[in-house]
C-alpha cells in the first residue's frame, strides 16, 4: 500500500476510570460495543485489521465496498465494526462471524450485515496525521466523513462533559459500553494506553455452582468459579465465572469449598450437565461448551459444588454483566457475564434448596429528560443503536 506507513499498526489504547475526567480540553465519545478495526486504504485496496494486528476482511465482507465508496482514495481510519439487533448491539452476532468456512460468514453477511463506526483520522494522502492533535485529526476526519451513509458512520464526539455524562446514562440502553475521553491536544500514541474509558458497570449475586482447578495448582488453587443466575421458572443458568483472585485466594477459596463437594451432584440443578459431559469425554462426543477450535488444548473439565443439611450455599456478588441482566427479570436482555466477572463480595448463605436463590441485579439510573443537542447524536448512530430507556427491576 502506498501509504505514509503500512499496516500492521498497533491501535491506541484506553485505560479504566470510575468517572470522566473534568475540566477543559477533553473530546468525549461513545464507547462502542463491537470489534477495534483500523482500515487501510489505497485506491481499489481495503484492509480491515483488528486490535491485535490481523487481517479481518474475510469475516466482514460487505464492508469492503461501502468502505470503498465512501472513505478517502487513500487513508487510515480508526474505528469499530459493530452489528445492529432487536435490542441494540449485537457482541454475539459479532463473535459468530470469527467462523472458518466463508460460506457461513456470507450468509450471516446477509442476514445481520455490519457496520463501520469511525472516530480518528490517522493518515489522509500523503500525509501522516499520528502526530497531530486529535483537534485536528477530528476536524479533518468529519470533513472526508460528511457524506458518509449507511453503513459507514461518523463517531458523535463532544466537549460537553453534560452531555457526555448524559450518554453515559442513556447510551447503555442501546447495549453501547460507556463514554470514551481524549485530550484533544494529543496526538496518537499507538500501542500506548492515553485514552480513557469510564464503562458500565452491573452487579448481580450469583450462585457458585461449580468450579475449575487452577491449571498451575490442580487440587490446591481454584482456576474460576461458575456462576450461575436462575430464572423465573427456578432454572438456573450458567452465566459465566470469576476468575480474578490473587494465590492466597485462590488456596483459601480450596478450603471454603471443601464441606461442598461431598455429594456435590445431589440435587444439582446442572447434574444432568456433568453427567453427559462425562459420558461424552469418555466416548469422544463434543458437546456445548465442550472443547472446540475456540479453546482446544484447554481443560474444561469442572467441579461441582452441592450442599448437604449442614453445608451452606455461596453465592458472589460479582461484576461484568455489562447491559445483561438475569433471564426473566427484563425482556430482551443479554443473560450471560460476557466479560470475566470481578469478585466484589463474597457471602454464605443457609438456603433450604437450590431454588432459595434469586437472582437480584443492579438497575441503571433512568434519564429524566432529553437533552436538546439529542437529536443530532441520535441521527449519527447506526439504526437500532439509538438511546432508549433501559428496564429496571
Amino acid at each position: 500500500m502506498r501509504l505514509p506507513f503500512a499496516p500492521p499498526l498497533a491501535p491506541m489504547l484506553s485505560s479504566a476510570a470510575d468517572a470522566l475526567p473534568g475540566g477543559a480540553g477533553w473530546q468525549f465519545e461513545p464507547k462502542w460495543d463491537g470489534f477495534r478495526t483500523l482500515v487501510f486504504r489505497d485506491g481499489d485496496e481495503v484492509l480491515l485489521q483488528s486490535r491485535d494486528e490481523k487481517p479481518m476482511n474475510r469475516y466482514f465482507p460487505e464492508l469492503i465496498s461501502p468502505l470503498a465508496a465512501t472513505l478517502p482514495e487513500r487513508c487510515v481510519v480508526d474505528g469499530e465494526i459493530v452489528i445492529v439487533g432487536g435490542g441494540g448491539l449485537d457482541f454475539e452476532a459479532l463473535l459468530l462471524r470469527i467462523h472458518p468456512a466463508a460460506s457461513r460468514v456470507k450468509l450471516l453477511a446477509a442476514q445481520t450485515p455490519a457496520s463501520f463506526v469511525a472516530w480518528d483520522l490517522l493518515a489522509l494522502g500523503e500525509d501522516d496525521l499520528r502526530d497531530a492533535p486529535l483537534a485536528v485529526r477530528r476536524e479533518r476526519l468529519e470533513h472526508v466523513l460528511a457524506g458518509a451513509a449507511p453503513p459507514v458512520h461518523l463517531s458523535p464526539a463532544t466537549r460537553d462533559p453534560a452531555l457526555a455524562a448524559d450518554w453515559f446514562r442513556r447510551f447503555e440502553g442501546a447495549g453501547l459500553d460507556g463514554v470514551m475521553a481524549k485530550r484533544l491536544d494529543a496526538p496518537y500514541r499507538a500501542g500506548e494506553r492515553t485514552m480513557i474509558k469510564v464503562k458500565h458497570e452491573r452487579t448481580a449475586d450469583c450462585v457458585v455452582a461449580g468450579f475449575r482447578w487452577h491449571k498451575q495448582g490442580a487440587g490446591t488453587m481454584i482456576g474460576s468459579l461458575l456462576l450461575g443466575l436462575y430464572d423465573d421458572n427456578h432454572t438456573l443458568h450458567h452465566v459465566g465465572v470469576a476468575a480474578a483472585f490473587t494465590a492466597a485466594v485462590r488456596k483459601q477459596l480450596v478450603v471454603e469449598l471443601i464441606p461442598l463437594r461431598a455429594d456435590a451432584l445431589e440435587d444439582h440443578p446442572w447434574r444432568d450437565w456433568a453427567a453427559a459431559q462425562e459420558e461424552a469425554s469418555a466416548t469422544g462426543q463434543r458437546l456445548p461448551g465442550a472443547t472446540s477450535r475456540w479453546n482446544r488444548g484447554k481443560d474444561l473439565s469442572w467441579s461441582r459444588c452441592g450442599r448437604s443439611a449442614s453445608v451452606k450455599s455461596h453465592t458472589t456478588t460479582c461484576r461484568g454483566l455489562g447491559s445483561g441482566m438475569p433471564r426473566g427479570s427484563c425482556a430482551g436482555a443479554r443473560t450471560s457475564v460476557r466479560r470475566t466477572a470481578a469478585t466484589i463480595s463474597w457471602k454464605s448463605r443457609p438456603p433450604t434448596n437450590w431454588t432459595a436463590f434469586s437472582a437480584r441485579a443492579t438497575p441503571v439510573s433512568r434519564a429524566a429528560t432529553r437533552p436538546r443537542d439529542h437529536s443530532r447524536v441520535q441521527a449519527d448512530l447506526p439504526a437500532g443503536a439509538r438511546p432508549r430507556e433501559r428496564c429496571a427491576d
